[in-house]
């Protein structure tokens, strides 16, 4: 076979006769922590960088490879200026606006508290440096988060008049690493600025369940095990309020807000299957609350924890050691040659109930764990599917077992029901069972898919007289 006519050169002199393309200059005005930082993820993404500051020489360290000069100088070099600096510092810029008049102004800055400005600071550096194409936007990014990499599939927000500098800016953004959201016009910048200052905004939901939770469950036990038994009983059990209150709420919080986590799932299920289609858009109030799923599991693990920390120190409480050794010493006076009685039931129930606890609290930490951006990104879709939702299921199915047998002797007898009303885990595991039931009912006809496909198949690939045996069986 003939060669092909192709003229192969080393890799060095090609490499050495194609100029290799010049990297982008930005530009940044601010020598703080959040300037540094966002310098050096732009040189760790390929740009280069050129500080504007006031005192060019010195301005204390600044990432390997960057230069810095003065204002003048640096904005003359780029064409994209990320300002770095407060609001009551925008002076300068004023003074600047001929050298700055084409360019794209990136502003970063936050404010301590809400209305502390009568106008958004993009929108006065607007008003300063008006031949500039202002764009708000990175304001959302911390130092930290800059400096240690954390930037992956993180969403930032950008809003501005100019398209094409919104374009640039959001171009720039996605090399390192981020998720743009464009909202519009430079009248959301005040939007924009306030973002920062709110405080767990996705867990704001999560955590008034958590509490008014809690709060309904301490009053409701504490009526029930305390007052109860000063009006009928005539007992002082007031010490009960500081640790054994506590070691019953939380597992009763902990369970329903797992529960909630599964819920909305099941009734989303439901809800396409009622429709006919998976491409209809949820209502508002079920979107949001899926978004917040992930903040509900991890407040039901630290409820686990808290319950496991209480049960824990159980044995080491006074009143508890009072009750065995008084136990003891009645047993020996009534009949110092009978052995204690052993019964085999509930020593089959209390160990179960043990196991079962401590598999549900080693799934409860597992389904934290995942949920770590850390461990969940090293997991591959499939494999972090499986773990938050079947083994989610898992979880919330032992630790309903858990309950049902820690009651599984107590559901039929009068005392338990104080005041006619019912103990606090029979309440607890109204949701939960809910969720499984109808999780069953959701996997079942899937199921019932599934075995008549395989039973198909069997009975395809079966020869002819084989399957009238069957049939005859």
């Amino acid at each position: 076979m003939k060669p092909e006519s192709v003229s192969l050169h080393p890799l060095g002199a090609a490499a050495a006769s194609s100029a290799a393309p010049v990297p982008e200059m930005l530009c940044i005005f601010g020598t703080g922590d959040l300037g540094r930082s966002l310098g050096l993820r732009l040189l760790q993404s390929g740009y280069r960088v050129v500080y504007g500051s006031r005192r060019p020489h010195s301005c204390g360290p600044l990432p390997q490879g960057a230069q810095v000069m003065s204002h003048e100088t640096a904005a003359q070099s780029a064409s994209l200026i990320f300002i770095c600096v407060h609001r009551e510092h925008y002076g300068f810029l004023e003074t600047m606006a001929p050298d700055l008049a084409g360019k794209v102004l990136v502003d970063l800055s936050n404010n301590l508290k809400k209305g502390m400005y009568p106008e958004p600071n993009a929108a006065y550096l607007q008003r300063l440096v008006p031949g500039a194409s202002v764009v708000k936007g990175l304001n959302t990014l911390s130092a930290w988060a800059l400096q240690n990499g954390l930037l992956a599939g993180k969403q930032v927000y950008l809003c501005g008049n100019s398209a094409e500098a919104k374009r640039a800016v959001a171009e720039m953004a996605t090399k390192l690493g981020l998720t743009v959201l464009d909202k519009g016009s430079l009248s959301a910048a005040g939007e924009l600025e306030d973002f920062p200052l709110q405080l767990f905004p996705e867990w704001r939901l999560p955590l008034s369940v958590a509490v008014g939770l809690t709060a309904f469950f301490y009053f409701y036990l504490l009526i029930r095990d305390v007052i109860y038994g000063y009006v009928e009983q005539d007992k002082d059990i007031s010490y009960r309020i500081m640790v054994s209150l506590g070691n019953k709420v939380f597992p009763i919080v902990s369970l329903i807000m797992l529960s909630l986590c599964y819920l909305p799932g099941v009734i989303a299920a439901f809800l396409q299957l009622y429709r006919g289609t998976k491409y209809s858009r949820f209502p508002d109030w079920l979107d949001r609350w899926m978004l917040c799923r992930k903040q509900m599991g991890l407040i039901a693990l630290g409820f686990a924890f808290l319950h496991a920390i209480y049960t824990f120190i159980t044995p080491t409480r006074y009143s508890v050691r009072h009750k065995l050794i008084t136990l003891v010493v009645d047993e020996m006076k009534n009949n110092k040659t009978t052995p204690f009685y052993f019964d085999n039931t509930e020593a089959w129930g209390q160990d179960s109930f043990y196991v079962l606890g401590i598999l549900g609290f080693f799934l409860y930490v597992l389904l934290g764990l995942t949920s770590l951006p850390s461990v969940g990104g090293s997991l591959s879709w499939r494999e972090f599917s499986f773990i938050q939702s079947k083994l989610g299921h898992l979880t919330l199915f032992i630790c309903t077992a858990h309950g049902y047998i820690y009651g599984w002797n107590k559901f039929l007898r009068l005392s338990t029901y104080k005041w006619y009303t019912p103990p606090g885990y029979m309440l607890c595991l109204i949701v939960p069972s809910v969720v499984l039931v109808l999780k069953a009912l959701v996997i079942l006809p899937c199921v019932d898919r599934t075995l008549t496909r395989i039973r198909q198949g069997w009975e395809r690939n079966q020869p002819r007289e084989e399957m009238g045996k069957v049939t005859n069986l």
